[in-house]
């Protein structure tokens, strides 16, 4: 590139930030139309425009971080390559991790996205996939959502466990995961495990239920249904463990570990297990699920299983763009979980306690 002018679009004023470069300022710095920048940015067909006018056109538009605009590309009649996104609600954790990978993988291959949450709502799953047809989107990825009826675009699932035709499902094997976690907490020597069940609402919920209780029975564990616990509240707050296990050390019931549906109902555990004057994992050791980001950083850090939910959602994303592409796909794409082992798990070190609550 040749030294840089008052025409540069990357100029700015002492002690100001830069601008973001413009369509026009490409132009000006390139000497070029603004249509010539746009057919080349936008791989319009049918124009001639000699090869080193359009290496040189990419190379100021990678050195300035210029990018296309959508709506002027849609006007161009160039498709806007957009994806709508079903996710039960929008916040830290599992949900939004998933939704990192696949907002990163989109973003490399110039898609838009739009995200829509539903709070598991059956009126507003059913509604939503055409009003994101309706604007345009190419196809839809699921997180977490029951789908009861086959949707109107090429669809891939996350976590989704639905044999409805012509959708790929990427999940979990929910069977390595618990068994993962369940000799863990028995090569400790625990045998007095509270075993918790997600909500209702969780497309995971029965899947991984069913793994639990037969990696159980396979390694000889009794599954006390008074040890047993059913998330209820729809939250992804710390408090939808913490009624179940305050209810257990009130009535007095004996465990020395428990195995929780999540990360965050593991941290519910550890704070009831607190407020009753046990230590974790002196008293009772704690095995999450997921391994979101704050897992590590809970005190004691939480061991758990840990499932890539970036690679998830990245998965999802690829699979979808082939699905886009007429290639043909598998109707279930299984990933690892991994056991992540930290504070919040110990050997067994006496009979489970019966401390009644403060």
């Amino acid at each position: 590139m040749a030294m840089r002018d008052a025409n540069d679009p990357s100029a700015k004023s002492p002690g100001h930030r830069p601008r973001r470069v413009s369509l026009k300022d490409l132009a000006r710095h390139l000497n070029l139309s603004p249509s010539t920048i746009s057919f080349v940015l936008n791989d319009t067909p049918g124009r001639s425009i000699p090869e080193p006018t359009r290496q040189r056109i990419r190379a100021a538009a990678a050195e300035f971080n210029y990018k296309p605009n959508m709506i002027a590309r849609s006007l161009l009649g160039k498709p806007m390559r957009s994806i709508g996104i079903l996710l039960p609600v929008l916040g830290e954790g599992y949900h939004s991790q998933v939704l990192s990978g696949i907002g990163d993988l989109l973003m490399e291959e110039g898609y838009f996205y739009f995200t829509v949450h539903h709070r598991h709502k059956q009126n507003l799953i059913t509604e939503y996939p055409a009003l994101l047809q309706a604007r345009g989107v190419d196809g839809i990825l699921a997180i977490d959502t029951k789908l009861i009826d086959p949707l109107p675009l090429p669809t891939v699932l996350i976590a989704g466990h639905t044999t409805l035709p012509d959708i790929t499902n990427v999940v979990l094997d929910h069977e390595l995961a618990a068994r993962l976690a369940l000799q863990h907490l028995y090569d400790l020597g625990h045998r007095k495990i509270v075993f918790m069940k997600g909500q209702s609402v969780s497309t995971d919920t029965e899947l991984r239920w069913a793994a639990t209780m037969q990696v159980a029975s396979d390694l000889g564990l009794a599954m006390d249904r008074r040890l047993t616990i059913q998330l209820a509240k729809d939250s992804t707050s710390p408090e939808i463990s913490y009624p179940g296990i305050h209810d257990l050390l009130e009535a007095r019931q004996k465990f020395t570990a428990i195995l929780c549906f999540n990360d965050i109902a593991a941290m519910g555990s550890i704070r009831a297990l607190h407020d009753s004057g046990l230590n974790v994992p002196r008293d009772v050791s704690i095995v999450g699920f997921d391994d979101i980001e704050s897992a590590s950083y809970q005190v004691p850090s939480l061991t758990t299983i840990r499932q890539p939910l970036k690679l998830m959602g990245s998965t999802a994303a690829a699979a979808l763009l082939r699905r886009l592409a007429h290639e043909s796909l598998p109707p279930l794409i299984e990933l690892e979980p991994k056991l992540i082992v930290r504070e919040s798990t110990a050997p067994l070190r006496h009979e489970p306690s019966t401390k009644r609550p403060h």
